[in-house]
């Protein structure tokens, strides 16, 4: 566990068990679907989530970085992976395999990070910006883990899944006890057996990210995750 993931339930620090994690740095708002039409950026506060706040500054910098490379047209290629980053209209896959998770800061996630009991909020390094990005991540021991959480998709006691509730595609960003709970209509899931729903308006279970440990020892993914992020779609 780093000096920056704390026990009182935010990202920056990672909850204890019976905490309440990721408290609010997003003020009011909750992103569900019928609010807002703009999409949040990288950029802007992730509900209610500190550590993936990026300071204005480093906006600055990216967009100067972006306008620089963007002059120079023997920089094209680059530039079109980047701006990926800003696009909002993305469609393709969040992860795909070999893909590093990222926290807030853009720092890929090492195997020990999270001690048992703790979350953090993570992203895809490749996409980390577009709307399906957010990611729970979750560490509780081996044993703790029951029917509906598909093993082979864990490492070392971490498992992954989408912070999209859902229901109306708020973000899952509170916690009681071991429940992962969306802030907006009280949903509720268990991240010990699938992310499965055991409270709430959710129609299906968080669809979980199949993750494993590079050899570099950071998470990565294996590919994306089982079922369709957010509203609608199947299980």
């Amino acid at each position: 566990m780093t000096g920056d993931d704390h026990a009182d339930g935010t990202d920056e620090e990672a909850p204890r068990v019976g905490s309440l994690p990721e408290s609010g740095a997003a003020g009011n708002g909750c992103e569900c679907a019928g609010g807002p039409a703009e999409s949040p950026s990288i950029y802007q506060e992730f509900w209610r989530d500190d550590r993936a706040e990026i300071a204005r500054r480093d906006y600055a910098k990216a967009l100067a970085t972006i306008g620089g490379l963007t002059a120079v047209a023997s920089l094209a290629a680059p530039v079109v992976s980047l701006t990926q980053v800003f696009e909002r209209s993305y469609t393709g896959p969040v992860y795909s395999d070999g893909v590093a998770l990222v926290d807030g800061e853009g720092e890929r996630v090492t195997e020990g990070r999270l001690a048992e009991g703790e979350q953090l909020t993570v992203f895809p390094e490749s996409h980390p910006g577009i709307s399906d990005a957010p990611t729970l991540l979750v560490r509780f021991g081996e044993d703790q883990y029951g029917e509906g959480t598909n093993m082979e998709f864990t490492v070392g006691g971490y498992a992954a899944y989408s912070k999209v509730c859902t229901h109306a595609g708020c973000m899952v960003a509170d916690r009681q006890g071991e429940t992962l709970v969306c802030p907006c209509h009280s949903g509720r899931f268990d991240p010990l057996t699938g992310a499965s729903v055991t409270g709430g308006p959710p129609p299906r279970a968080l669809p979980q990210l199949p993750i494993t440990l590079s050899s570099e020892g950071h998470l990565i993914a294996t590919g994306d995750f089982e079922g369709s992020v957010g509203p609608g779609g199947g299980g």
